[in-house]
């Protein structure tokens, strides 16, 4: 059967039909749409497996690592900073290992399209010392993860497979199988791996150790990575960037090609690359990984090895194929080019949105005092860095509003002002707001609740309105300064008072500016198709 899937779709549809019983993880593109695949087919009455979302990316990753040891396969998705938030028991798991299949699938954003930096997922794989897939296209995405499971409870360990932007959110047709009917395994019969003690752990660190040249095996043997041994000039390309390669030369078959989509790097295909051709270019998409481990310090004598460290190609940025023509000597292609009279269209939050009017609320209240310190987070609303509301300085990482504006209040600065939208707070804002109330911190932190994790799509927050201030009041926040208030024009003049009292107030106050998204009016008040 073929079906014409995005390369998350194909993770996703990999994931169902490998039998799991689980899909967890937060939403964050260019990996939203993997768990949201999986939710369409249960809407649709396809599977009735359990796929929510999750508070966070770590909580994510142990959810699935908790289903791992009940001896159930399990599916647990992010982006490339969100691995970073998971990065704790995603290492450990490395040594408690996995009982049922449990594969991580995480998304990199090479070009920053929707992200604060450019991460290169392979090295966590590397440093967690675990087998990572990267596919090249949508059918490898779908064969991957299927293989993943079972290479997961094959070798006892987690499998990650790398998937980028262009991969994540392209579409091609996909065959795919008969899915399997994953029978349960027995939970995990020995306490002791799953419970790191220093003694337990460093018997499981010995096995991981152990099990390295077991990796290296598989990797060598995939089918994943395949050579094919032309002429003197060689390419060393991995995961998507081979489709690049592959329209950069065409019909000429005289390259010799070593394509890499299974890890560990497979260090005897790559000897025999090297060994066979004079000059190797290593054509990757992310960080230069693989061109790192080759060249080394000095480099090959005898051989030129180029790429993104000789500056063949740039370090920074997505692939393409005129990179790769260019950095091959090839001609460039006849493109047609864009009009350059197509005036540039900066992002802007959008009309209706409730953010507006709480950000012109905050700059009015805090108008005729001292420059105020903004403090700022990761969402849609970080757009009111921009004009007319020039009213964020900093966007670091998730939650990073709340800690940084505490630091910068601890060494005496005023007026200190974080904002953070609903879903940014119950994800990793609360942990530092509770430090916030423990000291009661001169600051002022407003929550955006728009009832909606909106830039990613839409997903439901897990708290908002009420159950927002319980879960602040909760913390530890003096309830006298615990403010809700509807950011509506028609109450501009009795806010913007709020706002004043409490940005004025000595001590720690959190205003929670309650109104929901446009567009989830907009959902709410669509018609919904009669049932036959």
């Amino acid at each position: 059967m073929n079906e014409l899937l995005m390369g998350d779709e194909a993770v996703a549809l990999g994931a169902l039909h490998a039998g799991i019983a689980g899909a967890f993880g937060y939403p964050g593109t260019p990996a939203t749409e993997i768990l949201e695949s999986i939710q369409a087919r249960v809407r649709a009455g396809e599977t009735d497996i359990s796929a929510r979302w999750s508070a966070n990316e770590k909580v994510a990753y142990e959810e699935a690592l908790g289903a791992s040891y009940a001896g159930h396969r399990a599916l647990v998705s992010m982006k490339h900073v969100g691995l970073n938030v998971a990065a704790d028991p995603f290492m450990s798991s490395a040594l408690t290992g996995a009982n049922g299949g449990l594969v991580l699938a995480v998304a990199d954003d090479p070009g920053m399209h929707s992200s604060q930096n450019e991460q290169d997922s392979r090295y966590f794989g590397q440093f967690a010392q675990i087998p990572v897939l990267e596919p090249s296209n949508q059918q490898e995405a779908y064969d991957m993860t299927r293989e993943a499971f079972e290479t997961s409870e094959c070798l006892h360990i987690p499998v990650m497979i790398r998937l980028v932007t262009r991969l994540s959110h392209s579409r091609a047709n996909v065959k795919t199988a008969p899915p399997v009917d994953a029978t349960p395994l027995p939970r995990a019969k020995d306490w002791r791996e799953w419970t790191l003690l220093p003694v337990n752990a460093r018997k499981r660190f010995s096995r991981l150790l152990d099990l390295q040249e077991v990796l290296g095996e598989y990797a060598h043997d995939s089918t994943f990575n395949s050579l094919t041994l032309n002429g003197p000039k060689g390419i060393l390309v991995t995961g998507l960037a081979y489709n690049y390669v592959r329209e950069a030369i065409g019909s000429d078959n005289s390259y010799s090609i070593l394509k890499i989509g299974a890890y560990p790097v497979p260090m005897g295909k790559i000897r025999e690359l090297v060994d066979h051709c004079k000059e190797v270019l290593l054509v990757e998409e992310g960080y230069p990984f693989v061109e790192k481990q080759l060249a080394g310090l000095m480099g090959l004598p005898g051989k030129h090895i180029r790429g993104k460290l000789d500056g063949a190609l740039p370090r920074q940025g997505e692939m393409t194929t005129d990179l790769v023509r260019d950095a091959l000597g090839l001609p460039m292609r006849d493109l047609h080019p864009a009009e350059e009279s197509v005036p540039g269209r900066p992002p802007q939050l959008c009309g209706g949105c409730p953010h507006c009017d709480t950000y012109k609320l905050l700059t009015d209240a805090l108008a005729d005092g001292d420059q105020p310190y903004y403090f700022g987070d990761i969402g849609c609303y970080t757009l009111a860095a921009l004009p007319p509301y020039n009213a964020m300085e900093t966007c670091v990482d998730m939650g990073a509003s709340i800690g940084m504006a505490i630091g910068a209040a601890k060494v005496g600065e005023h007026p200190v002002v974080a904002t953070i939208g609903d879903s940014t707070f119950l994800h990793s804002g609360m942990s530092a707001l509770v430090g916030a109330a423990h000291d009661d911190i001169n600051m002022t932190v407003i929550v955006l609740d728009n009832a909606l994790v909106a830039m990613t799509g839409g997903q439901e927050a897990m708290a908002t309105g009420d159950d927002m201030i319980r879960v602040i009041k909760g913390l530890g926040v003096n309830e006298d300064h615990v403010v809700y208030l509807e950011p509506l024009p028609k109450l501009y003049d009795q806010n913007v008072e709020l706002f004043r009292k409490e940005l004025a107030h000595c001590g720690l106050s959190v205003i929670v500016a309650c109104r929901p998204c446009i567009h989830a009016k907009k959902k709410a008040a669509a018609p919904v198709a009669a049932s036959a």
